[in-house]
């Protein structure tokens, strides 16, 4: 039988995201106007978002349905 491999983040799910985010960001900025550089701007958008649901998700106000 095969086993996972596994490994433990160095990093929190914001904190990877937040540097994704960035990176596309300065990527896009460097790129003229086009195809690429709007893929690369939705893409850090995305990431935006995902932090935001994340930390949604993780704050303290969220209860179970009752």
């Amino acid at each position: 039988m095969l086993r996972r491999r596994r490994f433990k983040q160095s990093k929190t799910l914001h904190e990877r995201l937040a540097e994704e985010a960035a990176r596309l960001r300065e990527e896009a900025q460097a790129l003229a106007p086009g195809r690429r550089r709007e893929m690369l701007l939705r893409r850090a958008r995305q990431d935006e978002t995902a932090i935001q649901i994340e930390s949604w998700l993780h704050s303290t106000g969220l209860r179970a349905p009752t």
